[in-house]
């Protein structure tokens, strides 16, 4: 109604005449066309806030494709093989975006041995100098036995192999990470996206994000670990547990040590893993280490507990590579989502590397010989359909 005192008097002045106390003369009257533009104002304004069922519809259309962003590339996994994925498509000239599930770079895992290949695609992409500079170059492996605390094998890294020089090194998974991070536009990881679902929507794929997102892709690449939302999708399956987990950990020397520049490996009895809490783990380490040097004893004992990580040894079956279906249109897994393996083979990282250096390069090549190969020679063996646009030609994902 009309929100001033003498406008109610008004109103009040159009009821019929009672007996009242004498009042003021009002002002003018409020003329009856205003009332009624007021209240034709008025009932129209209500209307908005009982919409019809079509136009709630219609409304939470508009809101979710005002939610749903279109990208390019994305790339599910802010790991080393999703982020060397990235890396290398911006080398490339194509940009990519890359979802991390949690709120920050995750740094587990410590270290990791690096081999010549894996070296190689580090230089591919630009970073390799950079690591090179505060990681030393390892010299050779010993092998040791825990029970009888004598030496058993060893290997020498110095040698040539057929392509060269070897070079090993122990690389801090951290420092790799911020190192691949730093080098990529602001604005391509997006932490705190979880990933939930994966919907088909003609070419494209939509991504339904845990925040109640969607993201329409052209190529949707996953990189997001053993347990893979994208790989699930493809349709494999669960990767197989070996029956071992593995223990790492990294110690920090304030003071100088005697170690020498070489990888040193241990073997004894394998037990079953009773605990799994940070300080029942060290224990459980040290109890199992057996006949060992005190040196390297010491290390283990030093290591704080915080820096200790237990988890369960994953592998796929290699008939499911071979047979199943790694990539499906113009979507593929690369890493551990593809292939996870064993320390045992010391190629998990490694491959990770190179898996995000190829991918990246299959992605970009646009050159006429390479095209014609890919589509009259390789596609009916290696791929099912083109991943090929008007914006760039992508080849196939293999």
């Amino acid at each position: 109604m009309v929100r001033s005192s003498s406008s109610a008097a008004n109103t009040i002045s159009d009821l019929p005449q009672q007996s009242a106390p004498a009042v003021p003369p009002p002002p003018s009257p409020v003329s009856l066309s205003s009332l009624s533009r007021f209240f034709f104002t008025a009932a129209a304004t209500t209307s908005k806030h009982h919409l019809l069922p079509q136009e709630l519809k219609a409304k939470r259309k508009s809101i979710n494709k005002a939610m749903e962003v279109i990208e390019d590339v994305v790339i599910v996994g802010a790991g080393i093989a999703g982020l060397t994925t990235s890396l290398g498509l911006y080398r490339q000239g194509i940009r990519s975006l890359v979802l991390e599930s949690s709120d920050s770079l995750r740094i587990t895992g410590f270290a990791l041995l690096t081999w010549t290949n894996a070296w190689k695609a580090l230089d591919a992409v630009g970073i390799g100098d950079s690591l090179r500079q505060r990681h030393e170059l390892l010299r050779g492996n010993v092998t040791s036995s825990t029970i009888s605390g004598l030496q058993t094998s060893k290997m020498s890294f110095v040698a040539k192999g057929k392509h060269g020089e070897h070079e090993v090194r122990c690389l801090r998974r951290k420092l790799l990470l911020e190192a691949l991070a730093n080098e990529l536009p602001s604005g391509t990881i997006r932490y705190s996206s979880k990933v939930v679902s994966i919907e088909e929507s003609g070419y494209f794929k939509l991504i339904h994000l845990a925040d109640g997102n969607i993201i329409k892709t052209k190529v949707l690449i996953g990189c997001d670990g053993v347990n893979s939302v994208v790989a699930k999708w493809l349709g494999f399956k669960k990767p197989a547990f070996t029956g071992r987990s593995g223990f790492r950990g990294c110690a920090n020397f304030n003071t100088k040590h005697d170690f020498k520049p070489m990888l040193m490996q241990f073997f004894g009895h394998e037990r079953e893993l009773e605990e799994d809490k940070p300080e029942l783990t060290r224990q459980y380490v040290m109890s199992k280490l057996g006949n060992i040097p005190e040196q390297v004893r010491a290390v283990i004992e030093n290591t704080e507990l915080d820096a200790f990580l237990s988890s369960p040894l994953r592998y796929r079956h290699p008939w499911e590579l071979l047979w199943g279906n790694i990539s499906k249109g113009n979507v593929c897994v690369a890493g551990d989502a593809l292939h996870p393996m064993t320390p045992d083979l010391g190629q998990g990282g490694c491959s990770a590397l190179e898996d995000g250096f190829v991918l990246a390069r299959c992605l970009e090549g646009n050159g006429k010989i390479i095209s014609f190969l890919r589509d009259k020679f390789f596609a009916p063996v290696l791929a099912d359909l083109q991943l090929k646009r008007a914006d760039f030609d992508c080849g196939k994902i293999i």
